[in-house]
């Protein structure tokens, strides 16, 4: 099992120091749903919600989660990130919207918790935008797919867990 880096010799929560590692470019890519009634989905395709634009407002606030990632998450790194593009998948059969977050940065540390921060901000953006039509709306299955550069080499899921 690897070391964990964000402790150190007695235990503690720390920041990794990142100081020696090489500047690299860096993607991460991450996924989520979200799941909601019919007529909510029709809406939000119509651009109908009451709210504006709920997939437009949801790429927005996607781009800037993952700007503001250090200030949420407290080791993670204060990062120039280079691109976010948040991507919208309708899923007609099953009333959701899949949601993808790609981030990029050439950097001396990743940009997971960024993706992954971003798909689940414009995911709740879309909860916010639509739940006076729908609060049983369902957020789910947010996950890493894939992440290039660093140390650690590339990682991408298979099979199954996609």
């Amino acid at each position: 099992m690897p070391k964990l880096t964000h402790i150190d010799k007695y235990g503690k929560a720390r920041m990794v120091d990142v100081t020696a590692k090489g500047i690299t470019t860096r993607e991460a890519v991450a996924k989520g749903s979200i799941f909601m009634r019919c007529a909510t989905f029709k809406a939000v395709q119509a651009n109908t919600v009451q709210k504006g634009d709920a997939l437009g407002v949801a790429r927005i606030a996607g781009i800037m989660a993952a700007k503001r990632v250090a200030d949420i998450i407290p080791l993670c790194h204060p990062l120039n990130i280079t691109s976010v593009d948040i991507a919208f998948e309708p899923i007609q059969r099953k009333s959701c919207i899949d949601i993808t977050a790609t981030v990029k940065v050439s950097g001396q540390t990743g940009v997971e918790m960024e993706a992954l921060t971003a798909v689940s901000a414009a995911a709740l953006t879309i909860y916010d935008m639509c739940k006076a039509m729908d609060k049983g709306m369902t957020i789910s299955n947010i996950r890493l797919i894939k992440k290039t550069g660093g140390k650690s080499g590339t990682f991408v899921r298979t099979g199954h867990r996609q």
